[in-house]
């Protein structure tokens, strides 16, 4: 069975390391020493290096670094009509840093007015053809959209971030967040995307028992209800694509500076997640003990692939080869279809927020190579099939 268009056996979750170029003028934006066409113009530079870079050491599906974002979510999501950041999640989970993440607050009726990402998928895609056509690269290669999960304009402030009276009760707003998320991927789909994935911190923190209770007390549901809930507030923003769009779901546990927030393996929400989530594929984290042990897999439907994110991106030293491939059979042995279900990738980006990961360009760069590597060594040198 052929792997879902615009996914490979050498993948990777979307994010990397920020130039310094494009944060120093971001800062300056910020003091109002620059606008925001400046640092749109840096930007565009050094997503066209950043594309070519991705090409050269081996990848298929092309991001844009995900440099025009401070955080994964958030600049996406203030987009929406209705959707303001406000102060900071509350939370009893914060970093050895003291961070928590910004709050999203629905203040109004929440509203899609204009494409979100079509801008900026345009410009990667122009990029990756023009890589292609100086460089004569034959192999298939994607332009791969990220964007927040439809959970994470709701889920971190319940129902004391949403306005009472813009929304009395919160089934007419999960019916907007759907519509919204309907919209852009129908404006992506016109604009001639065929690949997008899914960010999404929740369904990883109901794996975490501290998390998952706060969660429950901050929502007044159970665990599997805010489960089940998740999955089909997320089932419904895509449930209008075109066939022939590829929808992929990251479930991330934290990755602010190598840190992060949740622990817990997949086994609370597995069942749900993997029979009851109409996506093609999930990029799943699976780099140390946090993530527990491949025996949720076993739920796994046999037309489903799973981006198993054994190595990591949260260390500058590379990770073992051997080890590595010793991880990837283990975990064959609980998907029905063995390694065929399978793809290899870091557990998540190398830089979720702007400050990125504790390692260089060059180390990031190697931990790609290496990837690419291992999945040739394992699956052969297409590594679309």
């Amino acid at each position: 069975m052929p792997l879902p268009a615009g996914v490979y056996r050498a993948d990777h979750v979307g994010s990397f390391l920020r130039p310094k170029a494009i944060l120093e003028t971001r800062e300056k934006v910020e003091s109002q020493a620059a606008t925001a066409e400046d640092l749109r113009k840096v930007e565009d530079e050094h997503i066209a290096t950043v594309v070519w870079e991705q090409i050269e050491n081996g990848l298929q599906s092309v991001t844009d670094g995900e440099y025009r974002r401070a955080w994964f979510h958030i600049d996406f999501l203030q987009h929406l009509a209705g959707v303001e950041k406000r102060g900071h999640v509350t939370s009893t989970n914060v970093t050895s840093h003291g961070m928590t993440p910004p709050r999203l607050v629905v203040v109004g009726k929440l509203g899609h007015p204009n494409p979100i990402q079509v801008d900026d998928f345009n410009y990667v895609n122009k990029q990756v053809e023009a890589v292609k056509a100086s460089s004569g690269a034959s192999q298939t290669v994607t332009a791969k959209v990220c964007i927040p999960s439809p959970t994470m304009v709701y889920f971190r402030g319940g129902r004391d971030a949403i306005d009472a009276d813009a929304y009395p009760t919160l089934e007419p707003l999960f019916d907007d967040i759907a519509k919204a998320y309907q919209a852009e991927l129908d404006d992506l789909y016109a604009a001639g995307c065929r690949f997008v994935q899914l960010d999404d911190t929740n369904l990883a923190y109901l794996c975490d028992e501290g998390m998952s209770k706060e969660a429950a007390q901050r929502h007044g549901k159970t665990p599997a209800e805010l489960t089940q809930q998740c999955v089909d507030i997320i089932n419904a923003s895509i449930s209008k694509r075109p066939k022939d769009m590829t929808i992929g779901i990251h479930l991330c546990r934290g990755n602010f500076r190598s840190q992060w927030f949740a622990q817990g393996g997949y086994e609370p929400v597995a069942e749900t997640l993997f029979k009851g989530l109409n996506v093609d594929v999930y990029f799943l984290e699976f780099d140390d003990a946090r993530s527990g042990d491949f025996s949720p897999l076993r739920h796994l439907p046999e037309d489903k692939i799973v981006v198993l994110g054994v190595m990591s991106s949260k260390k500058a030293e590379l990770d073992d080869k051997e080890a590595m491939i010793e991880r990837l059979k283990e975990a064959a042995g609980y998907c029905p279809r063995g390694l065929d279900q399978l793809c290899l990738s870091h557990q998540c980006g190398f830089s979720s927020t702007k400050e990125g990961n504790d390692l260089t360009v060059e180390e990031q760069w190697a931990k790609v190579r290496l990837e690419v590597e291992i999945a040739k060594q394992v699956w052969g040198d297409d590594l679309s099939q």
